[in-house]
């Protein structure tokens, strides 16, 4: 039998001579060791007494704020639930584990709680969670959860989140992933009615907003909502709207397609034809925009203001979600499982990490996050990569006894800015572990299929029993090891390979028993790119000055780009418009044509830091709005200014809110080309990371729609703290145009009451 173990050299983590039993090794990494049925972590282990006990002698970092729970034991009656029979007992005993927590989770009310420190349904949360596994294990609660997040207006609802959620975050579409999944499990028709013109609506209420030039969706990367736990700490608010995440942009292509599936079953061939089409389109961009040949799998967001570049860390959801939901080519998906980054502890969140940033989802492994990556190895085919997903994911659940919310990768600990037990969408990955990979099922709008992968150091016979399918229960019984089937019997009936691997719904009506026996042939061995914990180098700090031996006809007054010297750096890049053009030891570069300009440093090893904050040298030209005012009226006023509002750049400011007329100036363009517009405004109508009551406008060019502009909020009550929105930018002929900003039905916000904000001045700049 085969068992994995990779070492680095990271002196921390070695490991007593004596730590380990003698039982058969399953998984170890420099980190980490499963043995039979205990896990071994330098002088901690744990271990199961029983399919419903676990006991550790994990020791937290003393002085922080949780402690660690030394032991579990069954809580709740679990005999509704599928019944877990295993040849190990760890196994059994995380599976239980996962399901107590679930009944921990569901609150009076039928919803779904987040977490144990965590209250509420979040839309993102209760999604994926739903997507592993509680669509099957919590159907009638992952239905009420769902619609508990649909506001007023018939759409999805965008949690709180940074500068005001949505357009700042645009994940909410996984919340119709979600309630397909519910539907391919209960075949409730009545169900997809309901669901299907939220999705729809949702769909189009984004597809006017935040969509990019390029086809793509704008907004930050899913489930990373901690501005700057994933962001270089110049990137405002605003401009992580315009940013393009390959996770967010993945999640919506496989919502596309599933809202098509929805539309067909529900006879409307049309708008499914039309969703498919949408789906590949956007695929075809996702590949054409992150694809990185030298890396081989995707980067993570584009970014920038003017013009925008590939942040090249590999970012683990999306890029599971590509394998899982085929929005990446076949041939992608196998160069993603070999080449993504794997740290000891499992796969990060995102990889490499930011140096100067605390851990919470800079610097960590999230066990649902590594779930989802499991699962997309699984279906890649890579024995190695499953083993140490799963590993990644039962390593803390059984040092920590509970299903914790994050992990730091240094050292495998809790010890994060924010964490929790009893994590919902960590529970539903540990029992996606054990459904989909091992028993390998998986739903279909028309019936089940089941395809285990077992690792062969895992070989034997496992049976689910009473498992839940559209108001029956089924036995399942897996034998052997491989990820393919020889033989699947359906109620003493062999359907495969005979008829297939599909069972239909309608053959397991009243029930079933099947069972699935594995070819037990060697998994052909694909490769794990095991790699040490790396952080990137410190982010460069730039600005443009003015060196008189650069002047010249043509050339801007700031002639030179100038920056901090950054420890460690092998050589820094500079970048104009978005594109490199110096490489240099230096730290100054004469920038003697207008442009954009930013620098990376990049360590001795290659790893690159961020680029730096964009510095423009273009001219630009400052227009006031007429009619300005320095008073506040507007009744959509969330929090007063504590003090009479100051730092504006004229007169005074102009008030927009939803009943506005809408605020218009006249340029004079002195000559064709194109050109960017943005505004200065104030939006003290909540914190910069919560709430949600971004103002959202729509720019109009001579009475036509240009454009969407942002204005997330900057702090609660801080009206004089004055930034810039999002840059439009527009080919103009020669003469006089007059540009708006107005209130239009698809700029209303996820708070529907409060979409407010001052606007100082349009900053109009020459692009080329």
């Amino acid at each position: 039998m085969k068992a994995y173990r990779y070492l680095m050299a990271v002196p921390a983590l070695a490991f007593a001579a004596n730590a380990f039993a003698a039982d058969p090794v399953i998984v170890e990494t420099e980190a980490y060791r499963w043995a039979g049925d205990t896990i071994f972590q330098n002088e901690f282990k744990a271990w199961a007494v029983s399919p419903y006990e676990l006991k550790s002698t994990y020791k937290g970092r003393p002085g922080y704020y949780m402690p660690v729970d030394q032991s579990w034991k069954r809580k709740n009656d679990l005999s509704s639930y599928p019944k877990l029979k295993s040849n190990n007992l760890l196994h059994e005993a995380l599976y239980n584990m996962a399901l107590d927590e679930m009944v921990n989770a569901v609150e009076p009310d039928t919803t779904l709680r987040t977490g144990k420190e965590w209250s509420g349904v979040w839309t993102r949360d209760v999604s994926y969670s739903i997507i592993l596994s509680m669509a099957y294990m919590q159907p009638e609660a992952s239905m009420i959860s769902l619609m508990k997040k649909v506001n007023p207006s018939g759409q999805i609802i965008q949690d709180t989140g940074s500068g005001g959620a949505w357009p700042i975050s645009t994940d909410r579409l996984v919340w119709a992933l979600a309630a397909y999944e519910i539907y391919k499990v209960t075949g409730d028709r009545k169900w997809l009615e309901k669901v299907y013109p939220i999705a729809l609506r949702s769909l189009e209420k984004d597809e006017k907003t935040v969509m990019s030039e390029r086809g793509l969706v704008k907004g930050e990367t899913s489930f990373i909502d901690w501005r700057e736990q994933s962001h270089p700490k110049w990137m405002q608010t605003v401009d992580i709207s315009q940013s393009e995440a390959m996770g967010t942009n993945v999640m919506y292509a496989a919502t596309l397609r599933a809202v098509g599936e929805m539309a067909q079953v529900l006879g409307k061939k049309r708008e499914a034809d039309k969703l498919f089409a949408k789906s590949d389109a956007l695929a075809a961009n996702i590949d054409k925009t992150f694809w990185m040949p030298d890396k081989g799998y995707y980067g993570m967001y584009t970014y920038g203001r003017g013009s925008r570049i590939l942040n090249p860390r590999a970012e683990s959801l999306g890029e599971a979600l590509a394998i899982l939901y085929d929005i990446a080519p076949k041939e992608h998906q196998k160069s993603i499982s070999e080449n993504s980054p794997q740290t000891p502890f499992g796969a990060p969140v995102f990889y490499p990490q930011i140096s100067d940033m605390p851990n919470y989802h800079n610097n960590a492994l999230w066990p649902w996050v590594a779930s989802y990556w499991t699962l997309a190895q699984a279906k890649a085919g890579n024995e190695r990569g499953v083993l140490e997903g799963i590993g990644s994911v039962y390593r803390p659940a059984a040092l920590f006894c509970t299903n914790k919310e994050n992990l730091n990768l240094d050292n495998g600990d809790i010890f994060t800015e924010l964490n929790s037990s009893n994590m919902l969408w960590c529970l539903a990955g540990n029992i996606a572990l054990t459904t989909r990979v091992l028993f390998g099922i998986h739903f279909e709008k028309d019936g089940l299929v089941i395809e285990p992968f077992v690792p062969e150091v895992l070989a034997g016979k496992r049976t689910l029993e009473g498992f839940p399918y559209r108001g029956a229960k089924l036995d399942i019984t897996v034998e052997g090891y491989g990820n393919s089937v020889k033989e699947l019997i359906v109620n003493g009936k062999s359907l495969y390979p005979e008829k297939g691997k599909l069972i239909p719904a309608k053959m397991l009506k009243n029930g079933g028993d099947i069972i699935v026996r594995l070819d037990n042939q060697p998994i052909p061995e694909m490769k794990v790119n095991s790699v040490p914990n790396v952080k990137a180098p410190l982010t460069p700090v730039t600005w443009l000055a003015n060196n008189p031996a650069l002047d010249g006809e043509g050339v801007p007054v700031n002639n030179q780009l100038e920056w901090n010297p950054i420890e460690y750096i092998a050589k820094y890049i500079v970048l104009k418009d978005g594109e490199p053009v110096a490489e240099t030891r230096e730290t100054s570069y004469a920038a003697v044509t207008p442009g954009e300009w930013q620098v990376i440093g990049v360590s001795g090893s290659g790893v690159q830091s961020f680029a730096s904050e964009p510095r423009s040298n273009r001219p630009t030209v400052i227009v006031e709005f007429p009619g300005e005012t320095v008073r506040m009226k507007s009744a959509e006023v969330s929090y007063l200014p504590e003090a009479a509002i100051a730092g504006f750049t004229g007169a005074g400011f102009v008030e927009t809110d939803r009943s506005s007329a809408p605020a218009e100036v006249t340029v004079d363009i002195p000559e064709e080309g194109v050109y960017s517009f943005s505004l200065r405004y104030a939006n003290g109508n909540g914190p910069v990371n919560t709430e949600n009551k971004a103002a959202v406008r729509t720019l109009t060019l001579d009475g036509n729609k240009a454009g969407t502009i942002v204005m997330p909020h900057r702090g609660r009550g801080n009206w004089n703290d004055w930034g810039m929105s999002n840059q439009i930018v527009l080919p103009l002929e020669k003469g006089r145009h007059t540009l708006g900003v107005r209130y239009l039905p698809e700029d209303e916000n996820m708070n529907i009451s409060t979409n407010h904000a001052l606007l100082d001045h349009l900053r109009v700049e020459r692009v080329k």
